[in-house]
């Protein structure tokens, strides 16, 4: 993207939450089925997660609400944090998930569940809190202990401007992992902007090499990583794929 990189200030006055979720929904079908490789079939589990940048959307925790005890959702934006919050609070003019929880429950055995599945995920979902990966703590000036979890989507790469800057971000968000714990990612790749209409936001460009060093660079073990398989352009951005990363932290042992 040419000229200056978006910056928080822009998101906070032009980001739409609804229409980014209009917008990219068809994407997050393919996420589930990783998001259920490694929560459902891989295992990963533990007593607490981070989903950190969350954004509006509640679709990325539906196979986790089934494996932690607790959950944290974390976004820059106030407006992205409100959607949640309404969601949580089933209010009438908060955002229709049902489709994408159908699905999940799908995956799992028994898509009728969804409306258990729902009321699953708004009891884990415990605090949803400010965070901004930029930050050696994100959350500051609220300090956690590390958890067993970090999960992020589409976060780091709309936030920082450089690959330097990228790394450190990756790290800053790693430090909030437990040793023993994982990290997982849904990157966008080889993506410079994005359209939310009618604002372009700027996007770092990632190849899965570049994800792959800054993880191993934070401390991180790469379990498994895979492109998702973007065959046909999206109008609204130029990425050409989507890499989805798990990690691990070497427990303190190893």
């Amino acid at each position: 993207m040419e000229g200056v990189f978006t910056g928080k200030e822009e998101y906070r006055q032009h980001f739409d939450p609804k229409g980014f979720v209009n917008d990219y929904m068809p994407l997050n079908a393919v996420i589930q089925e990783k998001l259920h490789k490694a929560f459902f079939v891989d295992g990963i589990r533990g007593d607490t997660l981070i989903d950190m940048g969350s954004g509006p959307s509640i679709y990325q925790l539906l196979s986790p609400c089934e494996s932690f005890k607790e959950i944290i959702v974390t976004d820059l934006l106030e407006q992205n944090r409100a959607e949640i919050q309404k969601w949580l609070k089933k209010d009438p003019e908060a955002l229709d998930w049902t489709t994408m929880v159908k699905y999940v429950c799908q995956l799992e055995g028994d898509r009728e569940k969804w409306k258990e599945k729902e009321e699953k995920l708004r009891r884990t979902i415990k605090q949803v809190l400010p965070c901004d990966v930029t930050l050696a703590n994100p959350l500051d000036p609220l300090v956690l202990q590390p958890v067993d979890c970090v999960i992020s989507s589409f976060c780091l790469e709309s936030a920082c401007s450089d690959l330097p800057a990228y790394c450190s971000a990756v790290k800053n968000v790693g430090s909030l992992v437990k040793p023993g714990g994982h990290l997982i990612f849904v990157v966008a790749v080889e993506e410079t902007y994005y359209v939310v209409a009618p604002h372009k936001f700027s996007c770092l460009y990632l190849t899965p090499e570049m994800v792959r060093d800054a993880v191993k660079g934070a401390g991180f073990e790469v379990l498994w990583s895979q492109g998702l398989g973007l065959i046909n352009p999206m109008p609204m951005c130029d990425a050409k794929d989507m890499l989805f990363l798990v990690a691990k932290k070497p427990s303190e042992s190893q």
